[in-house]
């Protein structure tokens, strides 16, 4: 049975109310920076059983009279291409697929800000394509000096020089497809353009993470400076919280660290208004206010340190990231006290693999039962797993053959005989059509593809690094996929 540990009701009830409060103390009109991501949250899901994974929208659905909202997309990432991880796709696809959901949700998109813009041909050509369809867009400029030189900031050759963006509701919302992207920067120089113009407005900032009313070495918190390794966030004690009140919260070291100089900037913006006193003052989260199982969100978060391990170690056998984010992960497994091998998936999948000498994988369901699948002259093991599976869900034995082989066979001719594939294994979104195909004539299959719901949430291990396109599909079906860093040939190029 799948375990919840958060109270999403609570949640959404004690969220709104807390950012009504903060947009009231402002006299109604407040800049929120919102971090995280709006839409498929699943890093919450995974480390707060029972949090919605859209949580985050549905929130701001509730509260979309009041709402309106600014989106900044940071020009150096559009020029980089960034790739998304968890869905594949660009930076830019990334904030174009934001808006449209957003306004799917109802929601106000006012504007749109591309910062750190220095004449970048690819931000260039993001703003025509978003001005062709009737977007406004707005560019910031990289300020010299910016953050630390306060009275350049804070006047009309910092702030100032930055377009102002017209706003009508008394809740802004300030968010971004990734992190970097100008978020803070574009508030505080809303407010300095608003307090010109006699606005006195405020700011705060929503992030689930770290949870502040958690210990520092609690496993959630230490779960999120697992998944910022690569960017080298590490949570901290809010020291200028625990002075001022006397209460222990935990932020993170970037906060920390800017906090002197965003509490003057503040002050000098907005005078007596900016009565900040602490990095988490200035923050609204109320998530650590609605666990309802500790134990059962301790023993998530651990799991989800684990997965973080794996990935991030396929990363850097990638070239993607440093071996220092894989080393501060083995810190981390020290700290809750666990090894790699505490994945329930881990073991089973190495198990095969060792046994057969090919590359396995192994899934756990939801009941515990342990499914395991090679690779074979036909199927890459990840796509057998996925049929193994669903049969076992379906109660079929394993020597039923979901796949036809009117259909197998044709599959194979075109990838080895005309795509001239070095490598025809059926991968995962193949098997996938195939028993697409199938389950319109065979009961068997039928039943099987009703069954792929109920693999969403289990833990799966691959011996090897997949194939981007099989991490991908299985990520869609919800399963919690990681892969030992071992790559399945020796070629260079694969896909």
């Amino acid at each position: 049975m799948k375990q919840t540990g958060f109270d999403n009701t609570r949640y959404m009830r004690l969220q709104t109310e807390q950012i009504l409060k903060r947009v009231e103390r402002f006299k109604n009109k407040l800049y929120l920076e919102f971090g995280g991501k709006l839409f498929d949250d699943y890093h919450a899901a995974r480390v707060l059983p029972g949090f919605d994974v859209n949580g985050k929208i549905l929130l701001l659905e509730k509260l979309k009279e009041k709402t309106e909202i600014i989106l900044c997309i940071n020009a150096a990432d559009l020029e980089s291409n960034k790739i998304r991880a968890d869905l594949g796709i660009t930076y830019g696809m990334d904030a174009l697929r934001l808006i449209d959901n957003v306004r799917k949700m109802g929601l106000f998109i006012g504007s749109i800000v591309i910062s750190r813009y220095a004449d970048q041909p690819a931000a260039d050509i993001f703003k025509s394509k978003l001005e062709h369809r009737g977007e406004k867009v707005y560019i910031h400029r990289p300020i010299k000096g910016y953050p630390t030189n306060i009275d350049l900031v804070v006047s009309e050759r910092g702030y100032g020089s930055n377009p102002y963006i017209e706003t009508t509701r008394p809740l802004v919302v300030v968010t971004a497809p990734g992190p970097g992207s100008g978020k803070m920067a574009t508030c505080l120089s809303q407010l300095y353009h608003d307090y010109k113009r006699g606005i006195a407005a405020g700011y705060a900032k929503f992030e689930t993470f770290p949870v502040w009313n958690l210990s520092l070495n609690h496993p959630v918190n230490l779960a999120y400076e697992a998944a910022t390794a690569d960017i080298a966030d590490i949570n901290a004690l809010d020291h200028y919280h625990l002075e001022t009140y006397g209460v222990s919260a935990v932020n993170y070291n970037r906060d920390i660290e800017v906090f002197p100089i965003v509490k003057n900037i503040l002050s000098k913006i907005m005078g007596d208004e900016a009565t900040y006193q602490s990095p988490t003052d200035m923050g609204v989260n109320m998530a650590g206010h609605c666990i309802t199982d500790d134990a059962g969100v301790r023993e998530a978060a651990k799991q989800e340190i684990v997965r973080r391990y794996f990935r991030t170690w396929c990363a850097y056998k990638e070239g993607r990231v440093s071996l220092g984010a894989v080393e501060k992960i083995e810190i981390i497994l020290k700290q809750v006290g666990i090894t790699p091998q505490y994945g329930r998936a881990v073991a089973p999948a190495l198990e095969k693999s060792e046994q057969k000498k090919c590359p396995a994988a192994a899934l756990i369901l939801s009941d515990g039962r342990v499914i395991t699948a090679r690779t074979t002259d036909v199927l890459a093991a990840a796509s057998g797993l996925l049929l193994n599976s669903v049969k076992t869900l379906a109660g079929l034995p394993d020597d039923i053959h979901l796949i036809s082989p009117h259909v197998l066979e044709p599959m194979m001719t075109l990838k080895k005989e005309i795509m001239f594939d070095k490598t025809p294994l059926l991968g995962v979104e193949e098997v996938l059509n195939a028993l697409s195909i199938c389950a319109a004539t065979d009961s068997f299959a039928k039943k099987c593809l009703s069954k792929l719901r109920d693999l969403r949430g289990c833990e799966a291990h691959s011996s090897h690094i997949l194939p981007a396109s099989d991490e991908l599909a299985l990520k869609k079906l919800g399963i919690n996929i990681t892969c030992s860093p071992e790559f399945a040939s020796g070629d260079l190029y694969s896909v």
